[in-house]
């Protein structure tokens, strides 16, 4: 799955990754938080990516998520997308991102995802596990 087809699942349809870059930039709506639910998130994992407080005020304000926030939310579904493609199963993928980790010093993969360095080092442990090379 694109990272752009990745978006679209969550509710917007950016038509290449210029579209999808500004999109992050100016923010997903706020329905988009639901989707992380329908792609396997518990309500605590949501909340860490965004808190429930500002939720319920982006809504009541009728506001769209902060770019921060959007980019939060795409990074998280990536990481997801790229797991379940390696794992060949979505409940796989969440098990392995759930997990605590002795190369992440007992954190979870999941748990690293709220920044950009964070998401780099997830992926590159999910590429090694992809080539054999993770330990």
């Amino acid at each position: 799955m694109s990272t752009v087809e990745l978006v679209a699942s969550l509710g917007a349809a950016p038509a290449t990754d210029l579209e999808l870059a500004l999109l992050v930039e100016g923010g997903l709506p706020t329905d988009s938080v639901s989707h992380l639910r329908d792609l396997g998130l518990n309500f605590t994992e949501v909340a860490e990516i965004i808190s429930p407080r500002t939720l319920k005020h982006r809504k009541a304000r009728g506001e769209d998520l902060s770019g921060a926030e959007t980019d939060r939310i795409v990074r998280v579904a990536r990481i997801l997308a790229l797991a379940s493609r390696i794992f060949a199963n979505r409940e796989k993928a969440l098990l392995w991102l759930r997990s605590t980790d002795e190369a992440l010093q007992q954190r979870t993969p999941l748990s690293l995802l709220h920044t950009e360095f964070g998401g780099r080092l997830v992926e590159s442990l999910l590429w090694q596990i992809d080539e054999g090379i993770y330990t």
